[in-house]
């Protein structure tokens, strides 16, 4: 699995986006829906294509994980998450049943980054 190559999660999300994961993702009553169309979708509908996770350095309400996914229906995007002490618990039980399904695609996250801001 693809692990955090990113400085932090503006330069993830840019360039998740950039790579197709353009759609949004909101877990409410056991479900996760996509923002734009309020389509919903069960663990078994979805894989896990990249994970990156950042960690507050000051503060550590600031860690977060970003999850590429890919639906069954097409749809590829991001879901954003807390963990640690500001977790949720009831997503990180959906996501851990989520499968992780490796992209084929190699990423020279280097190169992808080259220009953006690396603080």
């Amino acid at each position: 699995m693809n692990s955090n190559r990113y400085t932090n999660l503006v330069e993830a999300t840019n360039d998740l986006h950039r790579r197709g994961f353009g759609q949004s993702f909101r877990f409410e009553n056991n479900t996760m829906i996509a923002l734009d169309d309020k389509t919903s979708y069960d663990a078994a509908d979805m894989e896990i294509r990249e994970v990156h996770r950042f960690e507050g350095y000051s503060n550590p309400s600031d860690n977060s994980i970003v999850f590429a996914v890919a639906c069954k229906d097409g749809k590829k995007g991001t879901i954003i998450t807390p963990y640690g002490a500001y977790g949720a618990p009831e997503m990180d039980a959906f996501m851990k049943k989520v499968k992780e399904v490796p992209s084929k695609q190699k990423v020279d996250f280097v190169e992808r980054t080259k220009g953006t801001s690396r603080k």
